[in-house]
């Protein structure tokens, strides 16, 4: 059950029964932290942490935090359940010239749940690639992989992607995220506008039948998230969320925005389930979860309407 005031809305009861709950093993949203200090993210949590499920300091801006405010940081964050990993390019940058395991070694030390392993600006040959997964596993942390190129110029088939992700899976990581960059323009399944390649979108989930709740498709966009939401449903694992947009996200997961809600409007709408001139307060039920309200008629909408007015309730 929602902890809101607003636990009766019945309009997304049927998407607050399909969306995950943490620990979510499909649906996670992934933070990229480019630089808040600890009260900035105990500020965060305390909204939004039960919307969050992985907390990345990006690139290797983890480098520049005094210890005491790191180890800070991510007491907090084990606090409230919500893995943290440092960003792949701090990983491609010390595996250049340090052994992967001291590497992963390192970070379990420093207290980070997971790690990210990627080969973003590096070449990685698969044997060492699957070596940094293995030494990841041994030093007790979860593994992120995550494929795809950061020059636009440089950018592999998707098909390439899709089997390396596979691999990825094989070979012991948990998630494996689709590179986006905090842009979202001109890499993975973005093109040079920042759209969705559709077609790349299909040719990557078709090779990950089955798998596709193993995936985090990093999207900074809104619109780049309402189109992976609209294709893969509420449980999309998605990336490179700015801090102060996870709530904004998770309500475009539940269809309070725009972009989601019109395709819900229209299809109660379209049904008879939803008409505004018969009813004030349209699709208000029990419950958040919409055990009964989505499914009755517009007759019983407005007996039960009449009823929660004299009860106070909406």
């Amino acid at each position: 059950m929602l902890d809101s005031h607003w636990r009766h809305l019945a309009a997304i009861g049927e998407l607050r029964q399909q969306r995950s709950v943490a620990p979510r093993a499909c649906g996670p949203t992934m933070v990229i932290d480019t630089g808040l200090g600890a009260a900035a993210t105990d500020d965060i949590l305390e909204v939004a942490g039960e919307y969050i499920d992985i907390w990345k300091l990006s690139f290797g801006t983890s480098v520049f935090v005094r210890p005491a405010v790191l180890e800070r940081k991510l007491e907090l964050l084990k606090a409230r359940k919500v893995l943290s990993c440092p960003g792949g390019t701090l990983f491609e940058a010390a595996v250049l010239q340090h052994p992967c395991r001291s590497f992963m070694k390192h970070a379990a030390d420093i207290g980070f749940d997971a790690v990210e392993i990627s080969d973003g600006t590096i070449d990685l040959s698969a044997f060492r690639r699957r070596h940094a997964i293995d030494c990841a596993l041994e030093a007790g942390l979860i593994v992120i992989t995550e494929v795809g190129k950061k020059d636009p110029t440089m950018q592999p088939p998707i098909a390439e992607l899709a089997r390396q992700a596979q691999r990825d899976l094989d070979w012991g990581a948990r998630w494996v995220i689709v590179e986006g960059r905090e842009s979202g323009v001109g890499v993975g399944i973005f093109d040079a506008c920042g759209n969705v390649a559709v077609g790349d979108v299909e040719t990557f989930a078709g090779i990950l039948d089955g798998r596709q709740d193993r995936v985090i498709w990093e999207a900074p966009r809104k619109h780049q998230q309402a189109a992976l939401i609209a294709r893969f449903g509420v449980n999309v694992g998605l990336g490179n969320i700015a801090p102060e947009g996870v709530l904004a996200l998770e309500a475009l997961r539940l269809g309070l925005r725009y972009e989601t809600l019109k395709p819900i409007a229209d299809a109660l709408r379209m049904s008879g389930r939803c008409a505004s001139d018969q009813i004030e307060a349209v699709l208000i039920g029990d419950a958040i979860d919409g055990r009964a309200s989505l499914s009755r008629s517009l007759r019983t909408f407005a007996a039960a309407s009449a009823r929660s007015t004299a009860n106070g309730t909406f």
